[in-house]
């Protein structure tokens, strides 16, 4: 069985102090493996929408489920209390209404959660960001591909090999680590998040 980093953290690790400073050490390799160019153009698509006055809509699974509805919050309400901004950044979180969701799920299948939403609220320029770890997620991969269909952008956060959403994306922060390590590509895109989060709030702050 291959062991990924951070069971080897662990087993290298005699006390509680050395496994954090392991994890923490991990986290600085993996940043700096990061594309930091692909970091700009994924801030700059909110940027472009922002100015367009589109919306962006979220998606993903579990943990990235959560990132989804935090990246709504931080971006778009939280930029236009924060900026006095006079219009928002639109971003639409696809993981919110449990009723919408159990709903689809139960008549449809859970693998048609996002593209159904996508059907009712989808707009001509809107784009979707799917948020993954494995990138092989087939709700997320239904939903990327009719809004491609559409002409629409898919950008992306992934993670792992990055998957069959790598290829599909237009643009993507990979944040490359072992399969099935899914602490430290949700810490990193939370980061990403939180970076976007504050160079809008200061960029927007000057222009409002």
């Amino acid at each position: 069985m291959k062991i990924n980093n951070i069971d080897k953290i662990y087993n290298d690790s005699s006390n509680l102090d050395e496994f954090v400073l392991g994890y923490f050490d991990n986290l600085k390799y993996i940043i700096n493996q990061l594309d930091l160019s692909s970091i700009s153009n994924f801030i700059e698509e909110f940027s472009d929408s922002y100015e367009k006055n589109q919306t962006i809509f979220v998606a993903g699974n579990g943990g990235s489920s959560s990132t989804a509805s935090t990246m709504a919050n931080d971006i778009g309400f939280d930029i236009m209390r924060k900026t006095g901004a006079s219009k928002p950044v639109k971003v639409h979180a696809l993981t919110e209404n449990s009723a919408v969701i159990t709903a689809i799920a139960n008549d449809t299948g859970y693998d048609n959660i996002f593209i159904n939403q996508l059907k009712i609220h989808y707009k001509e320029g809107d784009k979707l960001l799917v948020i993954s770890a494995s990138g092989n997620s087939k709700n997320l991969i239904l939903a990327s591909e009719w809004v491609k269909e559409k002409g629409g952008k898919v950008i992306g956060l992934l993670g792992f090999a990055g998957g069959d959403l790598k290829n599909i994306c237009d643009h993507c922060v990979h944040v490359k680590t072992g399969a099935g390590e899914y602490g430290p590509v949700e810490d990193l895109h939370l980061i990403i998040n939180h970076i976007m989060a504050h160079w809008l709030q200061n960029k927007l702050k000057i222009k409002s």
